[in-house]
């Protein structure tokens, strides 16, 4: 199984930017699918972003045009780029991952989460 650590989050102002990371070891993670989750406060968790073993990239609508995931297998490491900033994503953000299946990790079945990374975001 694969370990996740999410680093990278913080407080921004709206209209800014972060980039979050997730660490993966364990089990070699570049044939995952891999993505990230959310969850403010009150709310359940939703999907934001996920990217294939061969590179197949999704996003969320609401994130759609300003979040950039990526992932760089010999550092086994993945990524998002968040741009555009609102205060609507303040959340606490989960890297997941799925041995076999990016459809199952949309639906919020992954092998692995980790233990998240607080975005807030400012107006």
């Amino acid at each position: 199984q694969v370990q996740l650590a999410e680093s990278g989050g913080g407080s921004v102002q709206a209209g800014g930017s972060l980039r979050l990371s997730c660490g993966a070891s364990g089990l070699p993670p570049s044939n995952y699918c891999m993505g990230w989750f959310r969850q403010a406060v009150g709310k359940q968790r939703e999907w934001v972003s996920s990217i294939s073993a061969l590179d197949n990239t999704d996003y969320s609508a609401s994130v759609r045009g300003r979040f950039t995931i990526s992932r760089d297998n010999t550092m086994n490491t993945l990524y998002l780029q968040m741009s555009t900033l609102e205060p609507e994503d303040t959340a606490m953000y989960y890297c997941a991952a799925h041995a076999r299946s990016c459809l199952a990790l949309e639906l919020g079945n992954p092998d692995s989460w980790g233990q998240g990374t607080q975005v807030t975001v400012s107006s």
